[in-house]
């Protein structure tokens, strides 16, 4: 490998993370759209048919299909990220989440073509969880590697947390979308078109980043590497390790998230029979405040360590989840608010430095695969059985105790995945 690294001025290192940014926010607003209109109307356009209960797992199993795929979309991606470069890769699933949104808002619902409505919204979700599954490797890497380049390894998990924001800026988008639709059309109105409007309407976002990220360069770090052929190959023989570990650390922040931020949603319409701007409100105060904690606590492990900061973050939502649902289960409005929030607020703490400590965790030549590849199979065990597993649990103990017992199980995996891994807070990444 050439030892000789070229250098980040810092103008492009911030158009590096405004792309970041921006892309991120969009595939995730995509992605988020879908869960948030899962909870709220998918039962009611796609499965009425079934009973209500039974039509809410329906919704989550497409919901939950996404992170089936996103692993193959981590291995190809992360795959061609780690031969063709970060930059390409970042700008194809840019578009196949694009389309794959857009097209979900043309569906027409069960009552017009039969299953076959079901079956597109399901197609379509795998095309989603394709685009979304190969963007973080590619992301976090091009972050890490230009804060290098720039002579900023020392704010490396800072920098890369730019990225990570995406997420609950996705979030309050397709969130606040699905807000003002719904608080400004009547419920069948809503139910009949508004829903689509959010979906339809993010191809006009999708521009705008592809224009951005078309103006990016490429990782210094990954111009001077020599290419690896097979980097999927090189990284199951050299780094398994690294995966598991990074499977470990994920499983916990994609559990805790989906369980407050989609399953939420749901389980206060359904079972308490609250308005669902009471669960929106939650998830979009829980956004507004890891805008806040996602870079305070990257910036904190770049002080003191990524270990350290990650077993707090994880410490926190295991405890919270015993607090959270007993104020959910009151029924009352700012109570609600008040769990919800905190529950996105206290993953944020695992999220911001995330995507500095597994990008460190690997070597340049494989960098995106195993970030990508590990980041994703987390998010089968986590984010996928979330949403249907709390409502599982709940229906069969008649209580949400089972899923802060879930919540908590999941953050002590957490906790030992940081002990385990080794502290990267200061790896040269060249």
């Amino acid at each position: 490998m050439s030892t000789t690294t070229e250098r980040t001025t810092p103008a492009p290192l911030r158009r590096v993370l405004l792309s970041t940014f921006a892309g991120t926010t969009i595939e995730w607003y995509d992605f988020f759209l879908f869960g948030s209109a899962a909870a709220l109307v998918f039962p009611r356009v796609f499965f009425p048919e079934s009973e209500p209960g039974i039509g809410l797992l329906l919704s989550f199993m497409t919901y939950g299909v996404a992170f089936v795929v996103r692993p193959l979309g981590g291995i190809v991606f992360g795959a061609l990220g780690d031969v063709i470069g970060r930059k390409n890769v970042l700008i194809a699933t840019l578009l196949v989440m694009g389309v794959g949104t857009f097209l979900i808002g043309c569906i027409p619902g069960f009552d017009t073509i039969g299953f076959w409505a079901p079956a597109l919204l399901v197609l379509l979700r795998i095309v989603q969880g394709l685009g979304l599954g190969g963007e973080w490797g590619s992301a976090a890497t091009l972050s890490a590697e230009h804060a290098d380049g720039a002579g900023r390894a020392k704010g490396r998990g800072l920098i890369a947390s730019w990225m990570q924001l995406g997420v609950p800026a996705g979030n309050l988008l397709a969130v606040g979308a699905l807000f003002v639709m719904e608080a400004t059309l009547s419920p069948e109105a809503f139910t009949s078109w508004g829903w689509r409007v959010p979906f339809l309407a993010s191809a006009l976002l999708v521009l705008l980043s592809f224009w951005i990220r078309a103006t990016v360069a490429e990782s210094p770090l990954f111009k001077v590497e020599e290419r690896e052929a097979t980097p999927l190959r090189t990284m199951l023989r050299g780094y398994w390790r690294q995966v598991l570990l990074t499977i470990g650390l994920r499983i916990a922040s994609d559990v805790s998230y989906y369980v407050f931020a989609v399953f939420a949603l749901s389980y206060i319409t359904s079972n308490l029979e609250m308005s669902a701007s009471v669960g929106l409100t939650g998830v979009i105060v829980g956004c507004i405040a890891q805008f806040l904690i996602i870079p305070i606590s990257a910036h904190i492990s770049d002080r003191v360590g990524r270990r350290p900061v990650y077993m707090a973050g994880a410490i926190a939502v295991g405890i919270w989840a015993f607090i959270a649902w007993p104020l959910i289960d009151t029924a009352n409005p700012v109570l609600a608010v008040i769990a919800i929030a905190t529950g996105i607020a206290a993953q944020g703490i695992m999220y911001g430095p995330m995507a500095a400590f597994i990008t460190e965790m690997f070597p340049t030549k494989v960098r995106s695969t195993g970030a990508g590849f590990g980041y994703q199979v987390a998010g089968i065990l986590g984010g996928a059985l979330a949403p249907f597993l709390a409502a599982l649990l709940t229906q069969t103990f008649s209580s949400t105790f089972a899923v802060s017992v879930y919540v908590a199980i999941t953050a002590i995996i957490a906790v030992v995945a940081s002990l385990l891994a080794r502290e990267t807070m200061r790896k040269d990444l060249a």
